[in-house]
This record gives C-alpha cells, sequence and structure tokens, in this order.
C-alpha cells in the first residue's frame, strides 16, 4: 500500500520522533511505500525539505503553528497565526494530492491536516482515511484563547467520525471516542513504544565525558526528560518533590532534559526554592544524545495530576526508561498502571502529591531491591512496545480492513 502520514509536527517533536517516524519505518519495512508529509517548527531556515530517512520519504511543506529554536518555544499572534494555519492547510492538501495514496493517515486530527485529509479524500473517493488520536489535546495544549481551544476541541471531536479507522494511544481515548459515537469496530489500540534502534547503543566514553561536563560525578541523578510544557507535564511538582528531600539525599542532583516555553520559569522556581545548586538544566538535546542522558540517570520521573491531559497521554518517558535499563517514577493515571504491570515496571505514586514524590526518591536511593525489582520489570516489560512489534500488529487491521 501507498500511505501517506500528515502531521502538524515535525520529526523531531516528541510525538514525531518517538511515535510517527518509527511507525512510518516499520511499516516500510513491512513492504508499503511510505511517506510523512509535515509542518516544521522552524521551517524557514531548514536547509533540506525532503529527505529519506530509513525508507520513509519525509517532505516538510510550511511552518507549523507555534516556532521552536533551541530550546524556546515561540508562539504567534492571531493574525499571524491565521496566515500560517491557512498557508499550512493549503500545502498539506496539495501535496497529499500530488502523492498517489491508498491511505492517509492523520497525526493528531488538528484542523490543518485534518481538513486536508478530508478534503484529499473529497477529491479521492477511494483513499481510506485513518485518523491517529495521540493525546487529549484540547486539555493538554496552551492556547491563546477560548475560540483557539474550541476550535482544536470540534476538530478532535468531528474528524475521527469522518474515518475508516481511528487509532488512539490511550484505552481513555478509546472510550471517550467511544462515548461520541464512534464504532468500536473502528477502534484500534495503538499504544506508544520505543524505536529500537534509538535506544540500544550508548558509548561509554561519551556517557563519562557527558557526566563530566554536567559535574555529575559521584551524583545520584534524578532524572526528568520531556517537555518543560507545564498544562502537560507539569514539572514543578519535581522541583517541589525535590526541595523536600533534599537534605536528606546530599548525594543526589536533579537533572532537567528538554525546551519549552516554561524553562525559564522553571529556572525562577528553582532559585526560589533554594535548589538550583542542585538542579542541573540541560535544554533540549539533539535526538541522538538522548540516550546518554538516561544513562546518566539512577531514576527517571513522569510528575502527572489526576487530570485528562494525564489520562490521555501515554507517555513515551517511560518506555525509554524501560529501554535504557532505568528504574521510572510516576502515578496510577490514565494506562500507566496498566502498562507498569503487576509486579509493576515503575514505582506508582499519589498523583500530583509532592511529598509522595519525595518518598519516592528516598525509598528508591535507600531500598536496593525495589529499584533492581522495577528496572528487572521494565527490560521485560518493554520487549512487547518494540514499534516492529506494534506495526506488524496495526499491519494486521489495515491489511483486513
Amino acid at each position: 500500500m501507498k500511505i501517506s502520514f500528515l502531521l502538524t509536527q515535525d520529526l523531531e517533536s516528541p510525538s514525531g520522533l518517538g511515535r510517527y517516524l518509527p511507525w512510518a519505518k516499520e511499516l516500510a519495512r513491512l513492504g508499503h511505500e511510505v511517506t510523512i508529509i509535515a509542518l516544521h517548527s522552524d521551517y524557514a531556515n531548514l536547509p533540506d525539505h525532503d529527505s529519506v530517512v530509513d525508507g520513509v520519504k519525509v517532505e516538510y511543506v510550511a511552518q507549523m503553528h507555534v516556532r521552536k529554536q533551541g530550546s524556546q518555544k515561540t508562539y504567534y499572534s492571531s493574525f499571524r497565526l491565521i496566515w500560517i494555519t491557512l498557508n499550512a492547510t493549503y500545502q498539506l492538501l496539495r501535496t497529499a494530492l500530488t502523492h498517489p495514496a491508498d491511505v492517509l493517515l492523520v497525526g493528531k486530527p488538528h484542523p490543518m491536516n485534518s481538513i486536508a485529509a478530508v478534503l484529499a479524500k473529497l477529491f479521492k473517493p477511494g483513499i481510506k482515511l485513518i485518523v491517529d488520536c495521540d493525546d487529549y489535546e484540547a486539555a493538554s495544549n496552551r492556547f491563546q484563547g477560548r475560540l483557539q481551544k474550541k476550535i482544536v476541541a470540534r476538530f478532535e471531536n468531528w474528524v475521527p467520525k469522518q474515518a475508516q479507522l481511528v487509532t488512539a494511544n490511550t484505552y481513555f481515548m478509546i472510550n471517550r471516542l467511544k462515548a461520541l459515537g464512534v464504532p468500536q469496530t473502528k477502534l484500534i489500540y495503538v499504544p506508544n513504544g520505543i524505536d529500537e534502534s534509538r535506544f540500544n547503543i550508548k558509548d561509554q566514553n561519551d556517557v563519562s565525558t557527558l557526566r563530566s561536563s554536567l559535574g555529575l560525578e559521584g551524583r545520584q541523578v534524578i532524572s526528568y526528560i520531556g517537555s518543560m510544557s507545564l498544562p502537560s507535564h507539569p514539572v514543578d511538582l519535581l522541583l517541589k518533590a525535590f526541595a523536600l528531600v533534599k537534605e536528606d539525599l546530599p548525594d543526589a542532583t536533579l537533572m532537567l532534559v528538554g525546551g519549552g516555553e516554561d524553562l525559564e520559569d522553571l529556572r525562577v522556581l528553582a532559585k526560589e526554592l533554594q535548589i538550583e545548586d542542585r538542579t542541573v538544566f540541560v535544554g533540549r538535546v539533539q535526538p541522538n544524545e538522548v540516550v546518554n542522558y538516561y544513562a546518566l540517570s539512577y531514576v527517571t520521573v513522569d510528575p502527572v495530576y489526576d487530570n485528562d491531559s494525564a489520562r490521555g497521554r501515554c507517555p513515551l518517558k517511560m518506555f525509554e526508561s524501560w529501554a535504557c535499563g532505568v528504574p521510572f517514577i510516576t502515578s496510577d493515571v490514565g494506562d500507566r498502571g496498566i502498562l507498569a504491570g503487576d509486579p509493576p515496571a515503575a514505582m506508582l505514586v499519589e498523583a500530583g502529591d509532592t511529598a509522595a514524590l519525595a518518598k519516592a526518591f528516598g525509598r528508591m536511593s535507600s531500598e536496593a531491591q525495589i529499584t533492581i525489582s522495577i528496572r528487572e520489570m521494565g527490560k521485560l516489560m518493554v520487549l512487547k512496545y518494540y514499534w516492529h512489534n506494534l506495526a506488524e500488529q496495526f499491519n494486521e487491521y489495515l491489511l483486513e480492513s
């Protein structure tokens, strides 16, 4: 089959790199002709708009709705955003129509790629439309106003009903879509997973050099590796928890890896909590370097509240930690408890509770058997979440439908 992904993000974003690219690569390995048509976070400065990545043709066609440079994310004014949205929708549609495709897969039902896909299907009725509901965007994104949020919510509710198949990465989203009227027969659970090629190799010399450059020799490193965007990732919980336990863990250092619009606010918070001398802000790093930061980590954390944003998210950092053999701390919100299994491949604490999170840091540091058990369970659990397994399961649905 000829399969085109329509994305409103680039392949350096968490979902682009952690979900859509490995999914596309594995479908290409299975014999499909796969193209990714996407927007880019810094389109004007992109040297090459077209490339081929492990058998997948990648075409960037326009600027996405936010701009990312280094560790910073910039939002556009309302007027500028309207123009960017219209241009991106047109470019996605134009490119989709020029590619002969049997399947259009909408990666996140945002307005731009959704309009492009629905119009493309009108022009080419034989195309199969698949919508992937990765995260609950209306509950987790930062919006400039109520109208913008309403528009995104409207598309999240409407577009899946137009598709022949709908995939989702959490059971929360599966149940939400069923409640909206999407038939069970159209729904496919496709959780996040791990791109084995990104996490199976690390150079110990590079890790040692990195540890030295960050001043982490002899330190127990508690890490957060992800976006610094508080509406969907309440990293402030992690800082507040570390402040509670810093005196009890004199050898511990908090390491935050990633960029986002709230990065500077988190730096200020670290100073207010008087933990800035025990906190390392790394900023955004290149995708091929992420594995080395996991190698520095004694434990990694996914701090969450018990809300729809967390329920709708399938945390990539859980699978990445497992693949790297690093113990993981989070809360039993959404699918996290199901994914962790029994006995659990993660330490689960009360959501939104900084004291419980601080206690978990202490237990990880002092109770070696728990740490070993969680690490070993993670190594076993991750085996079924490698993307070659997930893509083969999805391929069966694709060929049957």
